[in-house]
């Protein structure tokens, strides 16, 4: 049996451009032979839809959107995700053949964790699906459905299938993928039948698909794999005897009953049309290979910062240039997703502001081959300070006088984006952002920080990959070497108001992603005053964080879809 999963890039609320990208790749893969072609979780409306779910003419649309989709597939078989209302609504896969709906099976699974947010939009399905297309038993299931050894597992190997079709929606972040494969392999292997996994690609606002959609046979073993954060149609043969074979060779099965439950919907369809050119499966050219942790990482910054832009419809993109490795990064990042024609840097020197700094942006910029405009600002911070001087009277120059310059670049860069329509990159890393060391309606100014969930660890890290991946200094090395620093008073650097970032990342990681407490953290070996100081700090900052914009995820618990922290919290780090 051939089948395709069609990794596709969706567009929230786009329906009937959603629907011309299913009706494409649905035609696509028919037309190389497939008889079952399996589109992504929501695939009609787009994943998350959020909110727009409490509006009953979105799922209506939804289903009118699909209605059409089938009507024109007349050849072999498709799954398509969609909105499905029914007095409720459900996260629901239709099976659509011979120009119309055949069958619906409704997602069991919803989750509410994390990012996700399923039950509060949707009821979920009770009853398993089982189809017969041209003699396969097939099982369909939805994303979480399928991270669960039972009770839905449990019942697809009770079923006795051929295949299993999970199409999903599951977002990225680091290393996610691969511990994502080895269950799906260990689901395959539980139930004795071959699986085909259809993930979504592409961005959706502080989310990115990673795609790696794969086919795994009966045995566990991985046949076909997508690419990541790419566009694609993966095409493998699934030998059907592999699963009645493995059956009779190791007999678990036998133990569980045969049950009506599962009885075949039976489903009518035009043969797809024999293919026009082979499609490799076995092969370990089948089977994408997998970039690096940096190289992943790189290619999902470069997919949400591309899509984030693109899909808003915004022309192009302004970053302060300061001369560190954030904005140099975030500026490499912007050019490999959009182009050095839709970038613009822009340099805001102070007084402060080293002539190395300036000279470095300049590198920068001709290195990436973007336009660079230098705007000074001490004339501007002159006028602020003349201006609050009265209300200053009498008090020592601080932070205040500090926070001015970088809210006068803020304010610069906003007028910049006002004027030519371009959107304003934030620059901050999540180092930065969790213990609040930037300025609000300053540094944090923005559309979109793409580095708002990027440790300074793994900017460097990133910088440096960049680099050594190009050939030559992308970024350049003098940006890497230096010591951080905001230059906002003379001599400044980061360490002297944070720990040293290879203290205080580790610290972070164990606090924000894992939820350990500071006695915890002692324990492990962290100095006990750096633990107490960067807890007290993170704590303090939320209503920071919550005033800044939104960026890409890309680890287990990002600031606020992960990370919901109340602003006002009397519990305190214990």
């Amino acid at each position: 049996m051939r089948v395709a999963c069609a990794q596709i890039n969706t567009v929230v609320g786009d329906l009937e451009g959603n629907l011309e990208r299913v009706r494409d790749a649905v035609a696509r893969g028919h037309a190389m032979g497939a008889t079952l072609v399996l589109t992504p979780e929501l695939a009609i409306t787009g994943y998350p839809p959020e909110d727009l779910l409490l509006r009953p003419s979105f799922a209506d649309a939804s289903r009118a959107a699909l209605d059409a989709l089938a009507a024109s597939i007349t050849d072999g078989v498709a799954i398509v995700g969609f909105v499905e209302h029914d007095e409720d609504l459900h996260n629901a896969a239709a099976v659509v053949a011979d120009g119309r709906v055949q069958a619906i099976y409704r997602k069991r699974f919803l989750p509410n964790y994390g990012v996700f947010d399923e039950a509060r939009y949707f009821r979920a399905g009770t009853e398993p699906i089982v189809l017969d297309i041209e003699g396969a038993r097939v099982g369909i299931v939805i994303c979480e459905d399928i991270w669960y050894p039972a009770p839905v597992a449990a019942e697809l190997a009770e079923a006795r299938l051929d295949l299993i079709a999970c199409i999903s929606s599951s977002p990225f972040h680091l290393a996610k993928g691969d511990s994502r494969e080895r269950m799906l392999a260990t689901r395959a292997c539980d139930s004795g039948a071959a699986l085909a996994y259809c993930n979504q690609v592409g961005g959706q606002d502080d989310l990115v698909f990673d795609g790696r959609s794969a086919i795994i046979d009966p045995a566990g073993t991985l046949i076909a794999r997508a690419p990541v954060f790419v566009e694609d149609l993966l095409v493998a043969d699934i030998p059907l005897d592999l699963a009645a074979g493995r059956r009779l060779r190791e007999p678990l099965l036998r133990r569980l009953a045969p049950s009506t439950r599962f009885e075949p919907c039976y489903i009518t369809s035009n043969p797809a049309p024999v293919a026009t050119a082979p499609v490799a499966t076995a092969p370990a050219s089948a089977v994408a290979e997998m970039p690096s942790a940096a190289g992943e990482l790189w290619a999902a910054l470069v997919t949400g910062v591309g899509d984030y832009v693109d899909k808003n419809g915004f022309p192009g993109v302004i970053i302060g240039l300061s001369g560190g490795i954030d904005s140099a990064l975030t500026a490499a990042i912007a050019v490999d997703a959009l182009g050095a024609e839709r970038v613009r840097g822009v340099a805001m020197p102070s007084v402060f502001t080293s002539g190395q700094s300036t000279d470095d942006a300049g590198v920068l910029a001709a290195s990436l081959g973007i336009r660079m405009d230098i705007i000074p600002i001490a004339p501007v911070v002159d006028a602020f300070e003349a201006q609050l001087a009265e209300v200053f009277e009498g008090q020592p120059r601080d932070v205040a006088e500090e926070n001015l310059q970088a809210r006068v670049r803020g304010t610069l860069l906003m007028a910049i984006s006002n004027k030519h329509g371009d959107m304003v990159l934030a620059t901050g890393n999540k180092s930065e952002m969790s213990v609040g060391y930037s300025t609000i309606y300053g540094d944090m100014a923005g559309g979109f920080a793409p580095l708002r969930d990027v440790s300074k660890t793994w900017v460097y890290r990133l910088a440096s990959w960049r680099n050594h991946e190009a050939g030559r200094e992308v970024i350049p090395q003098a940006t890497i070497d230096r010591p951080p620093t905001a230059e906002l008073r003379p001599d400044q650097r980061d360490s002297d108001s944070l720990p040293d970032y290879d203290i205080l990342d580790p610290i972070l990681e164990a606090y924000i992603e894992h939820d350990l407490p500071p006695a915890a953290l002692v324990e492990r070996g962290f100095p006990g005053d750096a633990v107490e100081r960067v807890a007290g700090m993170v704590d303090r900052a939320e209503y920071k964080r919550r005033q800044g914009p939104p960026g890409i995820k890309t680890t287990p618990r990002a600031f606020g879809r992960d990370r919901r922290m109340p602003i006002t919290n009397r519990f305190g780090a214990r």
